[in-house]
């Protein structure tokens, strides 16, 4: 056997794609490569939780998209980090996991993705997880990602869930268990003090078996076929050009794309699957017409609801050199204290109005008023929510900007095209105002730094939401999974691209609908459930474990 062929071929070592590597890998009857653009990521920036922000701005760990112009955004050009570097976007977010309301995946089932309802993914979250409290019914206690909760030192973090029960809203003993609506600790992947990624929790211990080849550096330009069927790849020195000469790997059994919302439509575009009329004005040949390539893109936005602090019991204190120096030493030599923590350790969701039958605002609680990329230091005391809604109805896409792989694909997220994707930002400032204004934020409650008090009407909402609403750095959807009749589907729901033999899309992009939170936990529940289907196992039993549903919810909205 040449070294250059394998049974499976893994494209990109983010989430799902270590996922894979690992549970393909495992029982060592088959040759798995993974290739990864990026490199290592034994940097501390990327270990450290508490640095999270450094390694998302740099371009050795990032992929440094940008969107065009939003139109409905006065035109702001947004910031889109996608992770280049083993762990993908696990290895540079912001550690929280957030598995997502069962309702979504019984969305995803009703739209036409089969066997996707919350009753069989539930079983593969399990198969993921160690919690570090222990496993349930919901949650899993022997699996490879470690999650944990913070320790709540600040009293901020639980004034955030006193605040908002006063406001009549329910705290709940777990948002990844039964009830995700309500107020409660935030569950992040940290494990004995450090970023426990995908690579960390998969990649690493799997690349110990001699069945598994890791390939970094390497950009992949183009998937090859015979007929229907995908049969190898092309790959260049990532950072390099695709004028020089490529290297050819070939694939006995799949290749899988797990390259993520952006790559992965690209790669499928250049490779000649695709809107016909797109790939013909690149000058690409039409090996399928694939309408939904690139479409359907979905993002969350957020924006920061900032107060003021009257007592000296923010992260304020430490920023500054010598802070940040005490917090640097004590994580490298104990692993602890707040260079341990993301500082993410309260959340809440809650229904923006009557007739939402689930949540469809996420809360994340920080004891500063700082920027999430830290572009914008805290200036004085402050503690913050970021707030936004979880389910818009705008749409965007990624489209080829050339023919030559190496060049960026134009992203456009079209934010706020939908006029109830207004309604729902209105509502995130007026039920935020209304919370931090409660009897428990009383002692520490200052000035509303952001939006501010001027900030009133509709209109004057929506101007502060035009300059100072950001992505939250959740972009999916772009392979739709669905029915092979549905026209905008480009994975059935065995992840397999339609029309095709052995190529499969396995990452967010196959998401019909984002969920509601964070997506870096169901990039990896989907990673699991795939790796089953493509080695051909019956998947694991349903659960049977009951949700809640907020009984008036046509009524009331909380």
């Amino acid at each position: 056997m040449s070294r250059q062929e394998f049974d499976f071929i893994i494209i990109g070592a983010g989430s799902a794609g270590c996922v894979l590597a690992d549970r393909l890998s495992a029982d060592g009857r088959h040759t798995v490569a993974v290739l990864e653009a990026g490199g290592g990521d034994s940097s501390i920036f990327i270990q450290m939780p508490t640095a999270l922000s450094i390694p998302m701005g740099m371009d050795k760990y990032n992929w440094g998209y940008h969107t065009e112009p939003e139109p409905y955004l006065d035109g702001r050009v947004m910031d889109l980090p996608r992770g280049k570097v083993i762990g993908g976007g696990s290895s540079i977010n912001g550690m929280v996991y957030i598995r997502g309301n069962p309702l979504d995946y019984e969305g995803w089932e009703s739209s036409g993705a089969r066997g996707w309802g919350y009753r069989n993914v539930l079983p593969y979250f399990r198969r993921a997880e160690t919690r570090a409290e222990g496993g349930d019914d919901y949650r899993g206690g022997d699996g490879p990602l470690h999650t944990s909760y913070g320790p709540m030192k600040n009293p901020l973090y639980s004034l955030f869930v006193d605040a908002a029960t006063e406001a009549g809203y329910v705290a709940t003993d777990d948002v990844n268990g039964y009830c995700q609506e309500g107020f409660g600790r935030m569950d992040r992947t940290i494990h004995k003090g450090k970023r426990w990624s995908a690579a960390s929790a998969y990649l690493k211990p799997a690349l110990k078996r001699k069945n598994l080849t890791l390939i970094t550096h390497a950009q992949v330009t183009k998937i090859l076929f015979e007929g229907r069927r995908a049969t190898g790849l092309h790959y260049v020195r990532a950072g390099g050009t695709n004028r020089s000469e490529p290297t050819t790997l070939h694939a006995r059994r799949s290749i899988i794309l797990a390259s993520g919302p952006i790559n992965s439509p690209h790669l499928l575009k250049l490779s000649g699957i695709g809107p016909a009329d797109e790939l013909k004005a690149h000058g690409l040949p039409v090996l399928q017409h694939l309408a939904g390539v690139g479409e359907n893109l979905q993002d969350h936005l957020e924006f920061y609801f900032q107060q003021a602090c009257t007592k000296p019991i923010t992260l304020y204190s430490w920023m500054n050199p010598l802070g940040k120096l005490l917090i640097g030493a004590r994580w490298f030599f104990f692993k602890d204290g707040l260079g341990a923590t993301n500082h993410f350790e309260s959340c809440g969701f809650i229904r923006s109005r009557a007739g939402v039958p689930y949540a469809d605002i996420q809360y994340h609680f920080l004891p500063a008023a700082i920027a999430y990329d830290g572009s914008v230091k805290a200036e004085a005391h402050g503690f913050q929510v970021h707030v936004g809604p979880m389910r818009s109805k705008s749409r965007g896409w990624v489209r080829l900007s050339s023919s030559d792989p190496v060049e960026k694909p134009r992203v456009l997220f079209n934010y706020l095209s939908h006029a109830d994707d207004w309604e729902e930002m209105r509502a995130c400032v007026r039920l935020t105002r209304e919370i931090f204004a409660q009897k428990a934020f009383d002692p520490y409650r200052g000035a509303e730094l952001q939006p501010g008090p001027s900030v009133q009407t509709d209109a004057e909402i929506d101007a502060f939401v035009k300059r100072k609403v950001e992505s939250a750095y959740h972009p999916c959807g772009t392979c739709k999974m669905g029915d092979p009749s549905d026209l905008m589907a480009v994975v059935d729901s065995e992840t397999r691209v339609i029309g095709f033999e052995n190529l499969h899309v396995v990452d967010t992009s196959i998401m019909p609908q984002v969920t509601t939170g964070n997506l870096n936990a169901p990039a990896i529940m989907i990673g699991e459930k795939a790796s089953d289907m493509i080695l051909g196992r019956d998947p694991l039993p349903a659960s049977n474990a009951p949700y809640f549903k907020a009984e008036q919810w046509q009524t009331t909205q909380r």
